[in-house]
């Protein structure tokens, strides 16, 4: 049963990926294609949260954590991660996420069921020679499982169909200057059932991220986890928390700045 929920990710690079100019930088420094590499495996340590690496505090460092977990050399990646964080190609979240830039338009991903619909789909393709029969049960077949997917991925759709649900989707669209994805849809609603965070926090978090130039789902959630962490549940909690922040901070001065001051006053 955990099987058939699974879902496989997967990269799409364009096909100008290593005629960028970072990626040309990359690959020119000492040890480039190593460094190129190591970043190709830190994509795909990241699909899953659609680019956000976390540091869990295992090792020492981010650095040695990556390094750990897609063996390769510590100093090979730290080097990889300066450079990225120099092209603006990775940006830090917090003290544990770290955001890759790039990696939300490469992934694409789907679930089980789709994967056996469409192995089914190449597979009758292949076997041409079968009996119109057996042809037909097979498109029998591929319309049940077409159907289990789909209600899979739709039931919580049906059960959080209220308007501000909804609007919530559209004010992403807008946010996003795109469609959202199914899984952007199913993770948003996951948000909103199995976190208990309501919609017009989750719209907070979104405000919060296209202000910040960062309109991409995961980044947005990384925000909603920040602040369910601190207690933060509320809209009125977030703004009052920021505008809290926003407050000047009382500076010490020392005896000899204000006697500077007064000097300068005569």
């Amino acid at each position: 049963m955990a099987n058939a929920n699974k879902r496989y990710y997967w990269i799409q690079l364009a096909q100008d990926f290593f005629k960028s100019k970072e990626m040309k930088l990359l690959r020119k420094i000492a040890g480039g294609d190593t460094h190129t590499i190591i970043y190709l495996k830190m994509m795909l340590l990241s699909l899953e949260d659609n680019g956000i690496l976390f540091f869990d505090g295992v090792a020492d460092n981010l650095a040695e954590e990556i390094a750990l977990v897609i063996d390769e050399d510590v100093e090979n990646v730290k080097i990889t991660l300066v450079f990225l964080q120099s092209k603006k190609l990775l940006s830090k979240i917090s003290d544990r996420e770290y955001f890759l830039e790039q990696v939300p338009e490469m992934v694409g991903s789907e679930t089980a069921s789709a994967r056996r619909v469409r192995k089914h789909r190449e597979n009758q393709k292949v076997l041409q020679s079968n009996s119109d029969e057996t042809n037909g049960n097979g498109e029998k077949e591929k319309e049940q499982e077409i159907d289990i997917d789909i209600n899979l991925s739709s039931s919580s759709c049906i059960n959080n169909s209220d308007y501000s649900i909804k609007q919530l989707f559209k004010d992403f669209e807008a946010g996003f200057g795109r469609l959202l994805s199914p899984f952007e849809i199913e993770d948003i609603q996951k948000f909103a059932t199995e976190e208990g965070l309501s919609p017009e926090l989750i719209r907070e978090a979104l405000k919060e991220g296209v202000f910040r130039n960062k309109p991409v789902w995961n980044y947005i959630k990384a925000i909603l986890r920040n602040w369910k962490n601190d207690k933060l549940l509320t809209v009125e909690l977030v703004r009052a928390r920021q505008q809290e922040q926003e407050l000047p901070k009382n500076v010490d001065v020392s005896p000899e700045f204000l006697e500077a001051m007064d000097l300068w006053k005569e």
